[in-house]
């Protein structure tokens, strides 16, 4: 199986002063650039994807935006795949699944954000369209949700997404695990 790496939205509007400022989003972003640094070094395929917001009233990745711009941290290169959203699932009206086809990949190291939205809708679509796919725990950040009236804190709603995708969507793993496992 050929792998390739998917950064999802690691864009300026997810970090400290972003309009939707995430918890642990520096940390998740240094796992993506160690991941980054791992696949440009194999010359493995890299898909950068960039959320751009155009429903009426949205609040960050407001496109022209320093906050809808990727961060430094994962900056793409110019050899390498930038695919533009506008829906949580990075397979959705976007070219990325030709991408990997035209690429030969089938099997996705998925990183970046937010757990609960972007990387759950795109493990589960790629899923479905017969990737084998692995999420990088580490490598992903989210946030604090409200429900009936109760905070959900950021680091359970990773937990339970990671939980649900780990079987049978995805085989879920730390950075360090990853690169233990692929160096």
């Amino acid at each position: 199986m050929k792998k390739g790496l998917i950064i999802i939205d690691v864009q300026n509007d997810y970090f400290k002063g972003g309009a939707m400022e995430l918890v642990g989003m520096e940390n998740a972003a240094e796992n993506c650039r160690r991941l980054l640094d791992n696949f440009r070094a194999e010359g493995l395929p890299i898909f950068h994807v960039q959320h751009f917001s155009i429903q009426d009233g949205a609040t960050f990745f407001i496109p022209h935006t320093n906050g809808c711009e990727i961060h430094e941290r994962v900056t793409p290169k110019e050899n390498e795949v930038l695919i533009r959203k506008n829906f949580p699932s990075a397979f959705r009206d976007t070219g990325l699944h030709d991408a990997l086809q035209k690429s030969r990949v089938t099997e996705l190291v998925v990183c970046g954000a937010m757990s609960h939205m972007c990387i759950d809708t795109t493990v589960r679509a790629a899923f479905d369209l017969g990737y084998s796919c692995r999420v990088i725990s580490d490598a992903c950040a989210t946030r604090n949700l409200e429900f009936e009236g109760k905070m959900i804190q950021a680091s359970d709603v990773h937990a339970s997404f990671m939980a649900s995708l780990q079987a049978p969507f995805a085989t879920v793993m730390t950075a360090e695990e990853f690169l233990k496992a692929n160096g």
